[in-house]
């Protein structure tokens, strides 16, 4: 059968790296091929080529056997690719229609386009309404529009990256039926995941990245996901331990924490209440949009809060900012690596010093210390392996990964006494993943309190103690973890919170 797509010899570089390396893979019709690499290899920068976003400087592509070089997205969607990123592309203010007509090139009448969105919604088992407004839809229900999006453009090669960060269990159930159903149709589906365990439900083949270079393939179903990891970082794998310290005195306590939400299509939070202990490390899960940005702000000072509502060793704290609650010893480290948890086009040095000016004493008598802030920027590199030319480069120039390895690094190294971070292993790959959780288990057993708000729920599972179900604003009493399984957390994560864990 001839290959649906191939490519051959495929390198890209930029000034001092190698992005992609004689790159060559074959995607059959109908397949479902991983691509699979830690942060770095090279997976963002070849499913670029494919798209048109980005030119080979040397090698080949073939679409059916024919020449296929896409000077733009445009092209490569007329040729039958389609692509789902990462980070959804949608305007909140405007319906599910209005959002797909924007990125067809030739969108018929809204009318029409509804009649057609509520065929292909029905036929792949993806419901939808086309006149909800985006901003009210769900995290999952916005990865539908995406992908309708795709659909009505009868793609031969859809592209997805990351598709289930955002989803609950139950969601991800209704992906891959779909994923199936369009694979049986003929459409091949090149997918991008850290998530091993569904490349090995899903995929057919992966291909393995590492450095910009392909180092083996395999048959996920047949390979274990500790080997395919260890395939992609290029050494034995270590797994997160722990001593099990029994958890100390109350540190942080909400009660009937209420806050209104600061956007328009935000989620307000309503009467949380919650207590964290010393020593242990409580996880929140959610599927996103459900108040969890919310949730950090309040913690970390960025929104202030009634009396009464939030203690931290005892003390109210709801009207001091996030330098006065970093001081005492209360951090976070938000979701949004560029522009929320880091400065864009700031070097690390002075990114380091943004959050660590009070407790690293960078700053004295209102003077900056540069020459303390890039030891301590050169500290959080050594410490978490963050691959950077040196403290002096933009934030925005690291690659997702290494950026959350940093931003992670930043709070961890200030010694908090509570820390609260929001998705700390989102879209980063096993090793670094492995790494970043291990220090969040070092923190909690030198006597740290941590809050681990996630949408991974192996992530939960695997080192928090209790966990809490964050779902329209409102948590759920957290439980120990020890008593929970996967489909119980999914329920608990879809507003099943108040429900006995029996009952689930």
């Amino acid at each position: 059968m001839t290959p649906l797509l191939s490519l051959t010899g495929l390198t890209k570089a930029y000034p001092g790296v190698v992005a992609n390396d004689d790159v060559s893979l074959q995607i059959a019709p109908g397949e479902v091929h991983a691509l699979l690499g830690e942060n770095g290899a090279g997976k963002s920068t070849l499913v670029k080529m494919i798209y048109g976003l980005v030119k080979p400087n040397q090698g080949e592509m073939r679409m059916r056997g024919t020449p296929f070089a896409p000077s733009e997205p445009r092209a490569a969607r007329a040729a039958g690719v389609g692509m789902v990123f990462q980070h959804f592309s949608l305007f909140d203010a405007l319906s599910v229609a209005e959002n797909i007509a924007l990125g067809m090139e030739n969108a018929p009448r809204l009318r029409d386009l509804s009649r057609r969105i509520k065929e292909v919604s029905d036929t792949y088992g993806l419901p939808l309404a086309p006149d909800r407004i985006v901003g009210d839809l769900s995290a999952g229900e916005r990865q539908r529009v995406e992908i309708i999006r795709c659909l009505l453009q009868d793609p031969k090669l859809l592209i997805m990256d990351e598709p289930t960060s955002v989803l609950t269990p139950q969601e991800v159930e209704i992906l891959f039926q779909t994923l199936r159903k369009l694979s049986g149709e003929g459409t091949a589906i090149l997918y991008i995941s850290h998530k091993l365990e569904e490349i090995r439900a899903l995929c057919d083949t992966a291909t393995i990245l590492r450095l910009g270079k392909v180092v083996g393939t395999c048959v996920p179903r047949e390979t274990t996901a500790r080997d395919m990891a260890e395939m992609m970082v290029g050494k034995v794998l270590s797994t997160p331990t722990r001593s099990g310290v029994a958890p100390g005195e109350v540190v942080l306590a909400l009660e009937g924490l209420s806050l209104p939400s600061p956007s328009a299509f935000g989620m307000p939070l309503r009467e949380v209440a919650l207590e964290l202990r010393r020593g242990e490390i409580l996880g929140i899960g959610g599927v996103a949009g459900n108040g969890q940005d919310e949730l950090l702000g309040a913690l970390s000072g960025e929104r202030r809060a009634p009396p009464g509502m939030i203690r931290f060793k005892g003390q109210e704290i709801g009207a001091l900012g996030p330098n006065n609650r970093r001081a005492m010893g209360l951090l976070a480290a938000p979701e949004e690596r560029l522009g929320h948890a880091a400065a864009p086009d700031m070097s690390l040095t002075e990114n380091a010093m943004l959050t660590g000016a009070v407790r690293e004493g960078l700053e004295r008598g209102g003077f900056l210390n540069w020459s303390a802030a890039r030891g301590f920027a050169e500290r959080i590199i050594h410490s978490f392996d963050v691959r950077t030319p040196g403290t002096g480069t933009a934030a925005r120039a690291l690659s997702g990964g290494n950026l959350q390895k940093f931003v992670i690094g930043r709070e961890v190294l200030q010694r908090p006494e509570v820390l609260v971070v929001n998705q700390p292993t989102w879209g980063v790959d096993a090793s670094a993943a492995a790494a970043i959780r291990q220090a969040l288990l070092d923190l909690a057993e030198a006597g740290a309190a941590v809050i681990l708000i996630s949408q991974d729920l192996d992530e939960l599972m695997e080192i928090a103690d209790r966990f809490a179900a964050l779902n329209e604003g409102r948590l759920s009493v957290p439980q120990p973890t020890a008593g929970l399984d996967v489909e119980q957390i999914g329920l608990m994560m879809g507003g099943a919170h108040g429900m006995e864990v029996a009952h689930v």
